[in-house]
């Protein structure tokens, strides 16, 4: 619907659609704002109820005459509606000198005693359901599913702003959100229609998709990958419900009665089945809940319809508003369907209602489900090609069968209208800028340039030093890819460079073969577990501020080739073969040891063989090229286990020796509590090698806080060839300061950290190397487990943490640093 809507209901005799749409805001009679306050349309169930701050939006399809507003202790007001479009009205309500007589209705902080309301929760605390496909064997269903990107709040200032000057044509699309009444512009719309098989008895699931449609944008992917990354699978039957990396509580939850005040509205038939309406919102502000309503059964105590909308003073970045719709099918007295699953995000920089922004939404539709047929097991092992042509290129004919739901007007015209934007020069140029601080690369033909922000960097053995590279880039599923750098420091006057390539040899056993060369220099003890990734660079072999001398540093010259395939979905081996030569970049570092004849060598050269397997459950990732990107970091756990060979007199190798490494790593969601993130890492080093094959424990010297390092430990301050660590990082998402006035405004939120380490060095090892004068290094292991631990505050201007970090023990050390402090910068929810 266009924005000149009004001006054609004035001008128009007659209308085609009836339909009402209100907004406003409900105070008292001292002008503070209502707070949950009931507004329905007079004589029907078409209601909603006021935000924290007393406003509301409510529209309907019908012509509507009157609101009824309504709240505990104030009289019922009646407010005539003239027209059908009326925003920012102010309704006062007067106090009441006693309660109605014909409702008993609980508001405020409603009493968890004789309330119907929960009797009626505890009725279907026991009678959970849960999703009536897994109540069968075997199920198959069809699913619809419609993502959109839209601008919102879309005023004249916008649409005359110099930005938009010769692309005015794309405000032909503007439409009205029936959740929040603002304007808004479709700018991204992708349909995918797939069919869902499962069987519970082997439990397994596979999700075919038959066709996929969008609007065309080259990195569309990368969108339909964010916004299913946001909105995962989520049931309101569980007591928390993940969204954005938070944890709300749901109101259907068993600890809802303690965060949430519920309302015994009203009763009525829903689709033939009596059902009670129950209305809830939060206890306290700037907790992760919702506000909303359900429709539960009378006799299967099945929810019915639910919608949620958080709460406005919700401890997020970023996110204005949260809507959740579903519904369901109850088909008998055990089993319930969904049918409908919408799902609403308002993404602005601002939480004030006139700020613009961009919705973010999902629409999924289940149908045609069927049960009981058996398939068999190689049905769901077998590998899918990722990209089938005919599946992205179906005809409109597929489309208007397969959809559930048909496109609005809007949503058809995006379609035409982003193929004509791509035409215009001025969109090309801000949509490579977009592209290029969301990459760090700046496109040209077939060639990125990047990455920028690792431009300029310092240490002390180069300096301030320059960088400039690239990759080659046809599109986002390229079987190819070469990158490369070149750098230079102005201390040490030498050129770095490094180059690498893989290539995609098989799609579906993503067998890649992969090669390369780097000369640079680099902090070498910033890691415990290795990596062969040929171009993998640090931040601690850059960083422009340092706690002391970042001076023990590496001249690295690393050569690899290899070869890794994905055996199984997650499942990653890779082979490689590797040849590296170390020596120390700077006059206060010594990487020198004495040779089997006992002379003293300053240079490393040792070739090895190194097989690993890295394992992620539940990664998700997009694409089918040589290249795949990650949608959800951060939230599967990781398992990686390596086993090197070091070889002695294979080209010119130096050193025997054979090194086992493990990592573990897993994020724990903790509901109400936040999130925490733990890592296991374990490694032993079997054979004599000198201080540049050891293992030192990650120090950080830096002004950042890097998780899986020491902030409290130098670099090289311990070495070992027999570690075990352990990491954990928890936030509480403001669960503490949200309870302290004063800073609950603020939402800040709370980090606490605790990090620990055991280490061996064997005496061959430390009599390998030698000591030189005036270079002192400590060959000591922490076989006392150091440990240190930290608290921190985040969320600073939404972007910023502070970390304070405290040294447990040997803190005789020399130069120990007993305490200090560390920050990071971030984007999150």
């Amino acid at each position: 619907m266009k924005q000149t809507l009004l001006f054609f209901l004035f001008i128009l005799p007659i209308v085609a659609i009836s339909q009402t749409k209100v907004s406003g805001e409900v105070k008292d009679e001292f002008g503070d704002p209502v707070a949950f306050a009931n507004v329905i349309f007079k004589d029907t169930n078409e209601g909603t109820i006021t935000n924290e701050n007393g406003r509301f939006y409510l529209e309907s399809d019908e012509t509507q005459d009157a609101l009824w507003v309504s709240f505990v202790g104030y009289e019922l007001k009646t407010v005539p509606l003239d027209k059908r479009i009326t925003y920012e009205l102010e309704i006062v309500l007067k106090e009441e000198a006693s309660a109605l007589d014909e409702v008993v209705v609980f508001s405020g902080k409603t009493s968890k005693k004789d309330n119907p309301a929960i009797t009626i929760l505890r009725k279907i605390w026991e009678n959970r359901r849960e999703n009536g496909v897994k109540k069968f064997k075997q199920y198959k269903y069809d699913k619809y599913e419609k993502q959109e990107f839209d601008l919102n709040t879309i005023d004249s200032g916008l649409i005359k702003s110099k930005i938009f000057k010769g692309m005015e044509f794309i405000f032909d699309q503007v439409d009205t959100s029936s959740v929040t009444g603002n304007t808004y512009l479709p700018i991204f719309v992708n349909e995918a229609f797939s069919r869902v098989y499962g069987d519970n008895d082997m439990k397994l699931e596979k999700e075919i998709l038959e066709g996929n449609k969008n609007s065309g944008f080259d990195n569309n992917q990368s969108l339909i990958a964010f916004v299913k990354d946001l909105y995962n699978d989520y049931d309101v039957y569980d007591n928390y419900l993940k969204f954005f990396d938070k944890a709300f509580t749901s109101p259907l939850s068993r600890t809802g009665i303690d965060v949430y005040n519920y309302v015994l509205l009203d009763s009525a038939y829903r689709d033939n089945k009596w059902c009670y309406n129950i209305v809830y919102y939060p206890r306290r502000k700037n907790e992760l809940t919702f506000k909303g309503d359900f429709w539960v059964n009378d006799s299967t105590w099945a929810i019915k319809e639910i919608n949620l909308q958080a709460s406005k003073s919700a401890n997020l970045n970023w996110v204005r508003e949260v809507y959740i719709e579903q519904e369901f099918e109850v088909l008998n007295d055990s089993i319930f369907l969904i049918t409908r699953d919408y799902f609403l995000s308002d993404f602005s920089l601002r939480k004030k209602e006139k700020a613009r922004g961009i919705y973010g939404k999902r629409t999924t539709l289940y149908d045609n489900y069927e049960f009981d047929i058996p398939k068999e097991k190689s049905f769901y092992k077998a590998q899918i090609d990722p990209y089938q042509y005919e599946i992205y290129n179906r005809p409109d004919t597929f489309w208007d069968e397969a959809r559930m739901e048909s496109l609005s007007k809007d949503e058809k015209g995006v379609y035409k209208m982003l193929d004509t934007l791509k035409t215009v020069p001025r969109f090309k140029a801000l949509y490579n800028v977009g592209a290029t601080l969301a990459s760090g690369y700046y496109e040209f033909n077939n060639f990125d340039f990047g990455p920028i922000f690792s431009t300029f960097g310092f240490n002390e053995a180069e300096g301030f030093r320059i960088r400039a590279g690239g990759r080659t880039y046809f599109g986002q599923n390229d079987m190819w890819r070469i990158e490369g750098f070149g750098a230079y420091g102005f201390r040490d006057d030498k050129f770095k460079y490094g180059i690498s390539g893989k290539v995609l040899l098989d799609r579906k056993s993503r067998l890649i073969l992969f090669g390369g060369n780097r000369r640079d220099v680099e902090q070498t003890g910033a890691s415990l577990t290795s990596s062969t990734d040929v171009l993998g660079r640090n931040l601690a072999s850059s960083a422009l501020v340092t706690v002391g001398a970042n001076d023990r540093l590496t001249n690295i010259n690393l050569s690899t080739i290899g070869f890794e395939a994905e055996l199984a979905k997650n499942f990653v081996t890779r082979i490689t073969g590797a040849y590296r030569t170390l020596s120390s970049a700077t006059d206060t570092f010594s990487l020198n040891y004495l040779d089997e004849n006992g002379d003293i060598q300053s240079q490393i050269n040792q070739p090895e063989i190194d097989f690993s397997i890295n394992y992620t459950p539940g990664r998700q990732t997009i694409g089918y090229g040589v290249e795949r990107k990650i949608v959800n970091d951060d939230q599967y756990p990781i398992f990686f286990a390596s086993y090197t060979a070091g070889l002695e007199g294979v080209l010119g190798g130096d050193f025997e020796y054979q090194k086992v490494q493990g990592l573990y790593t897993q994020p724990w969601n903790i509901g109400g509590l936040g999130r925490a993130w733990t890592t296991i890492e374990a490694g032993k080093i079997y054979g004599d090698v000198p201080l540049g094959l050891l293992s030192p424990i990650p120090g950080n010297q830096t002004l950042f806080s890097i998780y899986n390092t020491f902030n409290q430990l130098d670099f090289y301050e311990f070495v070992s060839d027999t570690y075990a660590s352990f990491h954990l990082q928890h936030n509480f998402g403001g669960r503490l300061f949200s309870r302290i006035p004063g800073l609950r405004k603020l939402n800040l939120r709370e980090v606490v950290g605790f990090r620990a380490v055991y280490g061996e060095l064997s005496e061959a090892n430390k009599a390998l190397n030698v000591d030189t004068e005036g270079l002192p290094i400590v060959y000591q292991a922490p076989e006392d487990i150091y440990w240190e631990w930290s608290v921190g505050i985040g969320n600073i201007f939404r972007v910023f943490r502070l970390d304070f970090n405290f040294r447990g023990n040997y803190l005789d050390n020399p130069d120990a640093r007993k305490f200090g402090v560390t920050g990071t910068f971030g984007f999150s929810f």
